[in-house]
């Protein structure tokens, strides 16, 4: 009598950029009628590289289905990278599925997880991308500023995951590629 029948629970999230806005409510429209993850994927790497300009390497890294200690780099714009298949053991990548938790990276070489892609990647922020209760994924992203990303840069990226998440646990039956 008197109190809430329910509470609501709230996540406290960081202010966005009016472009990470953007970006965001893109990636939601996007993810209502994407006939693959694959296709997800892309548009939101395309959309992160385009409207956020010191993310300069950005991809994703999936689970291998067929061995789950194995992360399969996934759709990526930027260079190209010699890390097509790498350990759960290993680099910053390895560490944010281990963890099970985001990873910011503010100098990579001062690092020893840190897996050389390229010389002049600065820093690097990795976000786990959860699905059918636990990690399946993650985004992986590099600058070439030295600590470049911000709690703002968490917050936007863990939503992005979890649009990701929700898409595969909705869409069990689609195909991950076309």
């Amino acid at each position: 009598m008197g109190g809430p029948a329910f509470v609501i629970e709230t996540r406290y999230m960081s202010p966005l950029t009016p472009e990470m806005s953007l970006v965001l409510s893109q990636i939601r429209q996007l993810a209502s009628v994407a006939p693959t993850l694959e296709s997800l994927q892309k548009g939101m790497v395309d959309s992160i590289v385009r409207h956020l300009p010191y993310c300069n390497w950005t991809g994703f890294y999936m689970l291998d289905p067929a061995d789950p200690e194995t992360l399969i780099l996934g759709p990526f714009v930027g260079d190209p990278t010699p890390h097509v298949r790498i350990p759960v053991t290993q680099g910053i990548c390895g560490a944010a599925v281990a963890s099970g938790k985001t990873v910011i990276v503010d100098d990579v070489n001062a690092d020893p997880r840190y897996l050389s892609c390229s010389i002049e990647t600065k820093s690097e922020i990795v976000v786990p991308i959860y699905a059918h209760g636990g990690v399946v994924g993650e985004i992986d992203i590099d600058s070439h500023n030295s600590a470049a990303f911000t709690e703002t840069d968490r917050a936007f990226l863990e939503e992005l995951a979890r649009v990701v998440g929700a898409y595969m646990e909705e869409h069990p039956d689609k195909p991950l590629t076309q």
